[in-house]
């Protein structure tokens, strides 16, 4: 009996366990089986047979920064479009948001740029992706009011903001992401032909620091004013920016920012992408000429001197505002009277040490040793200041290399405050470059006066919110003495019943005269002659009325005339210099026709934005 029990247990528990493990065993079959097969589910890929920016430019196929990188590559939009995907739902909660508020609620204003500022920037925007030729006939015809909305400030905004107000593709994106397949991936753009470049990498937009990406608003604004101004054919100008990454926290966690989400690349690996984005379109592009834009103090002069002897190249930052300076040195001197040859007898304090500061200090330098004194004598008129003071031998730590020559001698004085070195120096120009709104003050500017008849202050720092003073702070504290120059727009202003004429030293009135006499001219480099005899030329295009008001610089809206008269000179100089190409149509034209045959030749080559009749020819026939 009790072994038949324990027998009935033991027979139990094994069926039991025999059970499980087949209830088990049909578990794991069951799991591994596939599911079953719909065949009514069909294949959501379309064919699109278009590529690059036609299909950009097809509103039923683009979807704009929601491409994934296969596509990109299928389809040729790699470098047309930001490198950073944002999804299809954060494209739909920033159209509502700004369906909801408006594009001047969506992205924050910057103080000194106005929701009527934003609301003519959107209107021209607009009427430029529709129809370029309406766009430039319209901007050209009201330059003056209208290079505001375009460019500086209206600009820094558009910057600040790029990725909030991004619509539609305009410009060559190249990324760290790129490295190795840069040559290929210029063919991407559309243009057969490609006259000037303007590219930046985003770390030094005007006074507002490191935007990254969007930096690319400047290179677009930037040659709205080429093909305005100088008349570049706005189908042969292309915007770039190349993002290396930023070290701006607030983009890198904002979710509609589109740029590469990592710190800034430094070193080497910086140099060698640069120098592979150059080989790329100089190797599509060879005549190509190269603006560098808004590129950091560490890095802006070191790729000038990399570059400049070599290729057809500038930084406007650098040569472009240092030249503007120049003419406006000039200026102001014919409106005291005097000659270009009085440069040289000028005390010059100057208040910024980066690229662009020190870029005008020693180009003036150059200048004033035309003038009959040596740069080392130069060198001494000049008075330099950062945000630790006055720099001179006696500095503690490191003086960068372009900054050490300007270094005053007397040790005693390092560090002095503006005030101290007004007082000592006796300065007939003052200049900022600070980027430090307000720092010129009632005592600085009032200290200039006692020792000089008729000071010149320029405020060059931008945008506005930067200005080192105002128009009317510097006629109050001069008691209307005062030669004023910015670097964004001021009215003229009345102290003591009188009007005081209010300049704008804005870099447009060289970068596009001096672009198109270098590319008019094929010449091979870009020269300091070339940059010099650019200054020399502005001088000569402000009237007599002007000069009477106390105008330092031509009215914006001939900037047609001042262009052609500044890229005339350019290619003269280039001549001379010997640095034009042996095919310069331009050198013959010169050399056979003198001055005004030049001048004809290149009004000629100058965009003129008028509708001209199409004919249609079928694709592939005459191409």
């Amino acid at each position: 009996m009790m072994l038949s029990r324990i027998a009935r247990l033991i027979l139990a528990r094994t069926s039991s366990s025999s059970c499980r493990h087949a209830s088990s065993t049909v578990t794991e079959r069951r799991e591994q089986e596939p599911p079953p097969y719909n065949p009514d589910i069909k294949d959501s890929s379309v064919i699109v047979r278009k590529k690059g920016v036609e299909v950009l430019h097809d509103p039923w196929w683009n979807k704009g920064t929601s491409f994934n990188y296969v596509e990109r590559d299928a389809l040729g939009l790699r470098g047309l479009l930001p490198p950073c995907e944002i999804p299809f739902q954060k494209q739909i909660e920033r159209f509502m948001t700004e369906y909801e508020f408006g594009i001047a609620h969506v992205a924050p204003k910057d103080e000194t740029v106005t929701p009527e500022n934003i609301r003519k920037w959107k209107a021209l925007e607009s009427l430029q992706n529709r129809n370029e030729v309406l766009f430039y006939k319209i901007l050209l015809d009201n330059f003056e009011e209208m290079a505001p909305i375009v460019y500086t400030p209206t600009v820094g905004w558009c910057c600040q903001n790029f990725h909030l107000i991004y619509r539609q593709a305009r410009g060559l994106f190249i990324s760290e992401k790129d490295r190795g397949i840069m040559s290929s991936l210029v063919h991407n753009w559309p243009a057969q032909k490609i006259h000037a470049i303007v590219v930046t990498d985003g770390s030094r937009i005007l006074g507002l620091g490191d935007l990254g990406v969007n930096g690319l608003g400047i290179s677009i604004g930037k040659l709205d004013i080429y093909c305005a101004g100088a008349g570049f054919h706005p189908s042969r100008v292309m915007p770039v920016v190349i993002d290396v990454g930023t070290n701006n926290e607030q983009l890198l966690n904002h979710p509609l920012y589109f740029g590469l989400r990592r710190q800034r690349l430094e070193g080497d690996a910086y140099y060698e992408l640069i120098d592979e984005f150059m080989r790329a379109v100089l190797a599509r592009y060879p005549n190509v000429l190269i603006q560098f834009e808004d590129f950091s103090t560490n890095h802006a002069q070191a790729l000038l001197d990399r570059y400049r002897d070599h290729h057809l190249v500038f930084n406007d930052d650098i040569q472009g505002t240092a030249t503007t300076v120049l003419g406006g040195i000039y200026g102001a001197l014919a409106v005291k009277g005097l000659s270009a040859s009085a440069l040289a007898s000028q005390q010059f304090v100057v208040c910024g040490a980066g690229s662009a500061g020190m870029g005008v200090v020693s180009f003036l330098a150059k200048a004033m040793s035309k003038h009959g004194i040596t740069e080392e004598e130069a060198r001494h008129r000049f008075w330099i200041l950062d945000v630790d003071g006055l720099i001179t031998s006696g500095r503690d730590g490191h003086v960068p290399d372009f900054v050490r020559p300007f270094a005053r001698m007397d040790a005693e004085l390092e560090g002095a405050d503006l005030l101290s070195v007004i007082q000592h120096a006796k300065p007939t120009v003052l200049i900022g470059a600070s980027t430090v709104g307000g720092l010129f003050t009632s005592d600085h500017l009032g200290e200039m006066t006692k020792h000089c008849d008729r000071p010149l202050v320029m405020a060059l720092s931008n945008p506005t919110s930067k200005l080192e003073c105002t128009s009317e702070q510097c006629a109050a504290w001069t008691k209307g003495r005062g030669i004023y120059a910015a670097g964004s727009p001021q009215p003229d202003c009345v102290y003591d019943g009188k009007e005081v004429a209010s300049s704008q030293a804005n870099n447009m009135y060289i970068f596009p005269g001096l672009a198109l006499g270098a590319s008019v001219g094929k010449a091979k480099v870009i020269t300091d002659a070339m940059l010099m005899k650019a200054s020399e030329s502005l001088v000569d295009c402000i009237t007599a009325e002007e000069l009477e008001r106390g105008s330092i610089y031509p009215k914006l809206g001939s900037i047609r005339e001042i262009s052609l008269e500044i890229a005339c000179s350019v290619i003269e100089q280039a001549v001379r210099d010997g640095v034009t190409k042996a095919e310069s149509r331009a050198v013959e034209v010169l050399a056979e026709q003198g001055r005004e045959g030049l001048r004809g030749f290149v009004r000629s080559r100058m965009f003129q934005p008028n509708y001209d009749p199409l004919v249609y020819v079928p694709p592939g026939i005459g191409e």
